[in-house]
């Protein structure tokens, strides 16, 4: 039930994080790359049985364990949308202080090496944060445990047992780790990383002692908790996306500073104001208050049909009907210089006796 229990509960964390990786976006890694790491191996006591004529007397055998180290070395390949698959090479070295068995007690020493390769499947998610890219996977492949100076011995007897041999089985993993790519460093990135890792049960050392003669012990599954700090370099790193060019902010369009000339149009011969006339000073009258002015000039002009001294007087009078227009809008009749230059200073330059409708006119100039 032991070793059923931690299996399932191992499935079960490794299919939930397989379901979050669906709704995660990919690390941007792409290509080939190698990495290795480095850390504390804790491994659980491990259940051993052994012939009923071996010397270790009935019931079940516990192999106790102190902790280790691990090494561990990989080369993959990522395919840029999350997903990498690796091929590691590991070797670890735990202490070996007692094997609990019934009856009688004995004293225990040696190592247990082990060391083989794994196939592993990862996904890479990206939670938004340019410096951490947690990762999770699996892996399969198989394991050789090697016995280095084992030995068991009952108090005041020689050697029980005495073992250096080697036996392999089928081994799975499963990883939960994060990435932390190194600032100004494309591709090369630190890794911090918990392992679960079983040895399945079955592997079988052959050894010497019993009573001159031979014997075996043969373990149950290995389960090993492994803390591991690594480096990995990515060849081909997807650069990321830049951010979106901010849009500058439209510049405020300033309001049109308001006009200092305005030109009003007359009719041929006349001095009356027409409609649009008088939207033209009803405009200039406004921007009166929206400007700074000392001084108002009216200046009226006429065309060069009529005599000079009719046409001065004309453009006078074109004049005053533009400076009492500017009155009744709200502008101080104080400000307004009125000019009459009659036929002088044509806006469209004609000979004597022409009709030219924009000669006939008044022009209004803010100072």
């Amino acid at each position: 039930m032991r070793v059923l229990g931690a299996r399932l509960a191992s499935a079960f964390l490794v299919g939930a994080l397989l379901l979050i990786a669906q709704a995660a976006q990919a690390q941007p890694i792409q290509g080939p790359y190698v990495g290795a790491a480095a850390g504390y191996d804790l491994p659980q006591n491990i259940r051993a049985a052994a012939p009923p004529a071996s010397g270790f007397g009935s019931g079940h055998l516990r192999l106790e364990q102190n902790g280790g180290y691990a090494l561990l070395g990989s080369a993959g390949y990522a395919l840029g949308d999350g997903w990498r698959f690796e091929l590691e090479g590991d070797f670890a070295r735990t202490g070996i202080h007692d094997l609990a068995r019934t009856p009688a007690p004995a004293t225990t020493s040696g190592h247990l090496q082990s060391y083989g390769v794994m196939v592993n499947a990862l996904y890479d998610l990206d939670i938004g944060n340019r410096y951490i890219f947690p990762y999770l996977g699996v892996g399969a492949g198989y394991m050789w445990s090697h016995l280095d100076g084992f030995n068991v011995a009952s108090p005041g007897t020689a050697a029980v047992f005495h073992s250096g041999a080697t036996s392999g089985a089928f081994a799975w993993q499963a990883m939960l780790g994060t990435a932390f790519p190194v600032p100004n460093m494309p591709g090369l990135s630190l890794t911090a990383e918990y392992r679960f890792r079983d040895v399945t049960s079955g592997e079988t050392f052959g050894g010497t002692g019993f009573a001159g003669g031979t014997g075996s012990l043969k373990l149950g599954s290995q389960f090993s908790h492994l803390f591991l700090l690594g480096v990995r370099y990515a060849f081909n790193v997807i650069p990321p996306a830049p951010p979106p060019a901010a849009t500058p902010a439209a510049a405020a369009v300033p309001a049109p500073a308001p006009e200092r000339s305005y030109l009003v149009f007359f009719d041929w011969d006349s001095a009356a104001l027409t409609a649009r006339a008088r939207d033209i000073v009803h405009t200039a009258a406004q921007n009166v208050s929206r400007v700074q002015v000392t001084r108002i000039e009216v200046n009226g002009y006429t065309d060069t049909s009529g005599s000079p001294a009719y046409n001065r007087a004309l453009s006078e009078r074109r004049g005053r009907a533009v400076a009492a227009e500017l009155v009744r809008d709200g502008v101080a009749a104080n400000l307004i210089v009125i000019h009459g230059f009659g036929e002088t200073h044509l806006l469209v330059p004609t000979g004597p006796n022409v009709r030219e409708p924009q000669n006939r006119r008044v022009e209004i100039i803010l100072h």
